[in-house]
């Protein structure tokens, strides 16, 4: 499986405040980013995979919501993980 239980740690104790802050927005969208990512690839390969490509719009979505709250309410957390990750241009 790409995503394990150390590899969500790894991300939440990167851009989260740490491993256990599951909650933070940063750390929702660092994880949603990474899933996206795999995602992606597998879509490359598999084009009619419409169950895959539902789910990658739906994650999409989730992680746009999560940069809007964020943005509206912290400008300088928005642009901080946005660099970090590298999502806008």
């Amino acid at each position: 499986m790409y995503l394990t239980a150390e590899k969500k740690q790894e991300i939440f104790a990167k851009y989260g405040k740490n491993a256990q802050d599951t909650g933070s927005a940063e750390g929702q969208i660092a994880l949603f980013t990474f899933r996206i990512k795999n995602l992606t690839e597998h879509m490359k390969t598999s084009k009619k995979d419409i169950a895959t490509m539902r789910s990658l719009v739906s994650l999409v979505g989730k992680r746009r919501k999560l940069l809007a709250y964020l943005k509206k309410n912290d400008i300088e957390r928005y642009r901080a993980i946005i660099k970090e990750l590298g999502i806008r241009k």
